[in-house]
């Protein structure tokens, strides 16, 4: 107490002044916790490199996926036409008459035939002049509704297409558990009739944005993505939930892609192919391109930061969409790749080519022999852009798998469920695979339900209450408490576009 009295005397302003302009610390004292700041710094320093790598990768997934709709699939649809009609001549040996993967061509391709002349009846000038009398305000609410009908439609769509093949491809001496062929055809021809529709309708508004005057509304509708920062960037994410960000961002980024591609359409055939109209439109597009980019990468940085998540995990992001790729080349493969994307990113070529068909034909005019040939020469180069990149994403793909260690998933048995019988819930089918440090891995292949339903049979609370000892009720409930905890983490090859719209798994 007198030691303290004495220094109480001893105190003095010009003495605090002196501590206080002498004063130090030590840094390595808390050694860690700098370390790890430093360490997310570096983290998002890295996100536009990684980000950007998996974005290029998926964008060039979809571009291959939307080329198979104008260059391999009606090919594929003639070789299954000439097997039908010439099928007498060789005779039937088999009970099919066509293949699965046939039978679905031939449906992808009268869909987009009728989807076609469908949309002839709907006109295009009406539409745009329509949206273009509307106020600012009012264009502004629509298109954020189209974009969220747009995602409701993608995510139901793909389920339609799915229902039409199964139900076409089936075995028939199953049990008819179906309403029939024909209404899930009409189902799906009307359902990419309306999609294609409304993603007109955002072409459109679009459009109206970029030959507005003042281009208030093209502002507008640019910051629309910087308020997607805002709805994102503080919510809880997991490593499921990025990657299904991910696959969502890649899709709008493809997309808005294809849409400013049909409004540089529109506005060159307005000013009879001008070139020097191109160059009023390319600020524009920049300014377009830009703020997705700026925007994803933003959002991305600090979700990342936010939840503790290193920049290494878009590298497996990569690996799990290069696993889809080669899984489906597969000679044991259940599904094709454009609709493997599909359902991994919730992009549904088919609307989108229906639409862009509609657009080229309408706005470029074929005339002559020479207009003819260059048709045809123009064909022959979509094929080779398609053979190249599929050629080149297959290299790719195949070293992103060996990296990632996955090759050995590549044969182990398809998920089957058994016939008249629903299907669990997805993670009761899976089977997580451990490390050798024992962790769970991010990537395990779907096995047999047989073979994993054993295992994961669990008894409800009230069933342990009345069977189980005192003594083992701590450590069943400690038992159960790992087991939900293991369930809820989801593998990353089961995301799909069922929760592609939300940030939640369940």
């Amino acid at each position: 107490v007198l030691s303290l009295s004495a220094c109480v005397k001893n105190l003095s302003l010009l003495r605090f002044i002196s501590a206080e302009l002498t004063r130090g610390y030590f840094l390595e004292h808390n050694e860690a916790k700098y370390t790890e700041r430093r360490e997310r710094v570096y983290t998002c320093m890295r996100i536009p490199k990684e980000l950007e790598k998996l974005m290029f990768f998926g964008i060039f997934l979809c571009l291959d996926a939307f080329l198979y709709i104008f260059t391999l699939l009606p090919l594929r649809v003639f070789l299954a036409m000439f097997r039908f009609i010439t099928l007498p001549c060789y005779g039937l040996r088999d009970r099919r008459l066509l293949q699965p993967a046939q039978v679905c061509d031939i449906l992808k391709g009268v869909i987009l035939v009728i989807c076609y002349f469908m949309m002839h009846y709907v006109d295009y000038s009406m539409m745009y002049h329509l949206i273009r009398g509307q106020s600012v305000i009012k264009l502004y609410i629509i298109y954020n509704m189209l974009e969220v009908a747009d995602r409701l439609f993608s995510s139901f769509g793909q389920d339609i297409l799915d229902a039409l093949y199964w139900t076409a491809t089936e075995p028939k001496e199953r049990k008819r558990a179906h309403i029939g062929v024909i209404p899930h055809f009409f189902m799906a021809v009307l359902y990419v009739f309306l999609h294609a529709i409304l993603i007109m309708v955002q072409a459109t508004t679009l459009n109206v944005a970029f030959n507005s005057h003042n281009k208030s509304l093209l502002t507008i509708m640019m910051s629309n993505n910087f308020v997607e920062i805002k709805g994102s960037v503080f919510k809880k994410f997991e490593k499921n939930n990025l990657f299904q960000m991910s696959n969502s961002d890649i899709k709008e980024r493809f997309t808005n892609y294809v849409l400013l591609l049909i409004v540089c359409l529109r506005n060159m055939e307005q000013f009879s192919w001008n070139p020097d109209h191109l160059w009023v439109l390319f600020p524009d597009v920049c300014m377009v391109v830009a703020s997705e980019i700026a925007v994803d990468i933003v959002k991305h940085a600090f979700i990342t930061k936010f939840n503790d998540i290193t920049a290494d995990v878009y590298s497996e992001y990569r690996a799990s969409l290069a696993f889809d790729l080669v899984s489906s080349r597969q000679k044991n493969a259940y599904t094709d790749y454009s609709d493997s994307v599909s359902r991994r990113m919730g992009f549904i070529p088919l609307p989108l080519a229906v639409l862009l068909m509609r657009v080229v034909t309408s706005s470029i005019k074929v005339q002559g022999v020479l207009a003819y040939v260059c048709v045809v020469l123009f064909y022959c180069g979509l094929i080779s852009l398609k053979v190249l990149n599929s050629i080149v994403l297959l290299g790719k793909s195949c070293q992103y798998v060996k990296e990632a260690k996955m090759e050995e998933k590549l044969f182990n048995p398809v998920p089957s469920a058994s016939a008249g019988k629903p299907a669990g819930k997805p993670q009761s089918m899976f089977k997580s695979t451990h490390d050798e440090n024992g962790s769970t891995s991010v990537t395990s292949q779907p096995v047999h339900q047989k073979d994993s339903l054993p295992s994961l049979l669990v008894t409800s609370s009230s069933d342990q209450f009345l069977t189980t000892p005192d003594g083992e009720e701590k450590d069943i409930s400690q038992d159960s408490s790992e087991l939900k905890h293991r369930s809820s983490k989801k593998d990353l090859l089961e995301i799909d576009r069922f929760t592609i719209c939300g940030n939640r798994i369940d």
